[in-house]
């Protein structure tokens, strides 16, 4: 996605910037992205998760698919993925 739109390589407050004309949500496993980012005032809404072990994010998808379903926009969230 991010070689596509041509963001490779783009740090997280750029990335952010530039995700927010396309996007809603924000899915980092960055655990410093909100003391890294000013993410006040942010129109897209921010899902940090836990790890960044993609077996355990596979393994937690219909977690992580329950809390992208309620999240709000310009909302920050932390889900522990077990």
């Amino acid at each position: 996605m991010f070689k596509r739109k041509g963001w490779a390589g783009i740090k997280n407050g750029e990335l952010l910037r530039l995700a927010e004309t396309d996007f809603d949500l924000f899915i980092t496993s960055d655990q410093n992205i909100r003391y890294q980012q000013n993410l006040a005032g942010r129109k897209i809404a921010v899902l940090e998760l836990s790890t960044n072990d993609i077996e355990r994010i596979e393994a937690a998808a219909s977690i992580i698919q329950e809390a992208v379903e309620k999240i709000e926009p310009e909302q920050f969230k932390q889900l522990e993925i077990p």
